[in-house]
C-alpha cells in the first residue's frame, strides 16, 4: 500500500500550466544539459592518448549514458511532474532520500555551475590571451552568470528554442574540421603518447562528467509539450547526438596524425590551426571553434539554470524551504529561485577544471545511483503506476541498469582520494557536503501546510 504523500507528488504541482517545449527544442536543451558541443574533450585526449580517449568515448555512452537515459524515460514518462528527479525519489524512497536527492543536485550544481563560465574563460583566453588577463576572466565569466540568468527570467520556451539555435551554431565549425581531417588522413599512424601522460583513470572521470546530465530535463516536466511522449523520443536523439558530437571530431583528428600531447583543456581552436598546418582557412576556423565554446558554455549554463532552478520551486511547495522560492513571473519562470542558485554558482569560478569536475561527479553521480533506487522502489511498491515507456527486462532489468554507473562512480571516487581542495581532498570535502544534507533536513524538515 502506497503511504499518504504531499499534493506535490500526487497531482501535476503547482496548478495546471500551459506546456511549451516540444520534442526538438527538448532534445536540443538535453544536448545542453550534457554536452554543449565536443568542448572538455581536450583532456581525454592527453590523458589517454587516441585509441584510449576513442575507446573511452565511445563506451562510456553504452554504460553511463543508456541506462541514464532508459531510466529517465520510464520516470519523467510515469511522473511528468516539475521537480523531476527530486518528485521521483521522495514518491519511491520518501522525504529523507528525496531531499537528499535535491542537496546532492543542488549541492554539485555549485561546482558543476562553474565548469561553464571557466570554460567560456579558457576558450577565449587561448584566442585572445589578454582579454582574459588578470581578473578579466572573472568578470567574463560573472557576466555570462549574469545574462543566463536574465535569459531565464524570459521562460522556459525561449530557452528551449534558442538552445536549438545554438546547437546549430556551436556544431557547425565542428562538422567542416571533421570533414576536412578525414580528406587529410596521415600516411603514418599518430605517434604513442608518452606513458607519463597517460591517465586513463582521470580520462574516464572527464568523460562521465561529459556524459552526464540526462536526467536534468526532467525537472521541467510541467512545461513540456505531452511528456509522456516526448521524454523517451528526447532521449533516444540526444545519447545519438551527444555521443556521435564526441567521437567523429576526435576520431577525425586521429587519423590526421597530430601528436596527442598537443591537446589541453579549451585547445580545440589549436587543434584546428595545427590540423590545416596554420593556414587562413584554419585560423579562421579557430576564431570559430572558439565563438563556438563561448556559445556552448552559455547554452549550457542557460539550460542548466532551467533545470536546477526547478528544484528550489519543488522543494518549497514541499516545505524544505521558504514560499519565496515559489514565487513566478507572468511566464512562469521562479524568478527567487533562478536569482538565489545563480549566486551560489559565483562562488566557485576560481577553482580549476579537474577539481570542479571531480567534485561535480562525486555528488551528482550520487544523486544519479538514488534515481536508479528510485526506480527499482516505484517498481516494487507502485507496479500498477503507468508507465507509457518501461525499462526491458522486468525488475530484473531495472536493477541492472544501475550497475555499471555504479562501478563508474566508485573508479570516481578511488580518484576523488587523492585531488586537493584547499585543506582537504575531493573525497573527504565530499564527504563533508554529504553529512551536511543530512543534518540540513532535520534542521529544515517540516510538515507541508495545506
Amino acid at each position: 500500500m502506497v503511504r499518504s504523500l504531499p499534493p506535490l507528488l500526487l497531482s501535476c504541482p503547482f496548478g495546471v500550466k500551459p506546456r511549451h517545449i516540444t520534442l526538438v527544442p527538448l532534445i536540443a536543451a538535453t544536448y545542453f544539459l550534457v554536452a554543449g558541443g565536443p568542448y572538455g574533450l581536450e583532456d581525454i585526449v592527453f590523458r589517454a592518448g587516441y585509441p584510449g580517449a576513442m575507446l573511452i568515448l565511445l563506451i562510456t555512452p553504452f554504460i553511463w549514458s543508456l541506462p541514464a537515459a532508459l531510466m529517465v524515460s520510464e520516470l519523467a514518462s510515469a511522473l511528468p511532474h516539475e521537480g523531476g528527479y527530486y518528485v521521483w525519489v521522495t514518491r519511491g524512497m520518501g522525504r529523507f532520500w528525496g531531499f537528499q536527492e535535491a542537496w546532492l543536485s543542488l549541492t554539485g550544481s555549485v561546482f558543476d555551475m562553474a565548469l561553464y563560465p571557466t570554460l567560456s574563460v579558457a576558450y577565449l583566453g587561448h584566442l585572445a590571451p589578454s582579454l582574459t588577463a588578470g581578473g578579466r576572466g572573472v568578470a567574463i565569466g560573472v557576466a555570462l552568470v549574469a545574462v543566463c540568468a536574465a535569459w531565464n527570467l524570459a521562460g522556459a520556451r525561449t530557452v528551449g528554442l534558442s538552445s536549438a539555435a545554438m546547437t546549430v551554431l556551436l556544431l557547425t565549425p565542428f562538422a567542416v574540421l571533421t570533414v576536412y581531417a578525414f580528406l587529410h588522413r596521415a600516411t603514418s599512424a599518430a605517434p604513442p603518447v608518452p606513458p607519463r601522460s597517460l591517465d586513463l583513470l582521470g580520462g574516464i572521470l572527464v568523460a562521465m562528467w561529459n556524459y552526464m546530465g540526462f536526467d536534468y530535463g526532467s525537472t521541467v516536466a510541467g512545461e513540456v509539450d505531452n511528456p509522456r511522449r516526448t521524454y523517451p523520443l528526447a532521449m533516444a536523439g540526444s545519447v545519438i547526438l551527444v555521443a556521435a558530437s564526441y567521437a567523429l571530431p576526435v576520431g577525425a583528428v586521429w587519423f590526421t596524425g597530430l601528436d596527442a600531447n598537443l591537446w589541453s583543456t579549451g585547445g580545440w581552436a589549436d587543434v584546428a590551426r595545427a590540423v590545416f598546418h596554420g593556414s587562413p582557412a584554419g585560423a579562421a576556423l579557430a576564431v570559430a571553434i572558439t565563438a563556438g565554446g563561448m556559445i556552448g558554455a552559455l547554452g549550457t549554463f542557460n539550460a542548466m539554470t532551467l533545470c536546477y532552478s526547478r528544484l528550489p520551486l519543488a522543494m518549497a511547495e514541499d516545505g524544505f524551504l521558504p514560499r519565496a522560492f515559489t514565487r513566478r513571473t507572468r511566464n512562469g519562470a521562479p524568478w527567487v529561485a533562478i536569482l538565489a542558485c545563480c549566486a551560489a554558482w559565483l562562488l566557485c569560478l576560481r577553482l580549476s577544471f579537474v577539481k570542479l569536475i571531480v567534485l561535480d561527479v562525486l555528488l551528482t553521480g550520487l544523486s544519479l545511483l538514488l534515481e536508479f533506487a528510485a526506480l527499482v522502489a516505484l517498481r516494487l511498491r507502485e507496479p500498477a503506476l503507468p508507465r507509457p515507456y518501461r525499462v526491458p527486462g522486468g525488475l530484473a532489468g531495472a536493477i541492472g541498469i544501475g550497475i555499471f554507473p555504479c562501478i563508474l562512480l566508485l573508479l570516481a571516487v578511488a580518484r576523488n582520494q587523492s585531488e586537493p581542495v584547499g585543506p582537504f581532498t575531493a573525497l573527504q570535502l565530499g564527504m563533508l557536503l554529504i553529512a551536511a544534507g543530512v543534518v540540513a533536513y532535520f534542521l529544515g524538515n517540516r510538515p507541508r501546510k495545506s
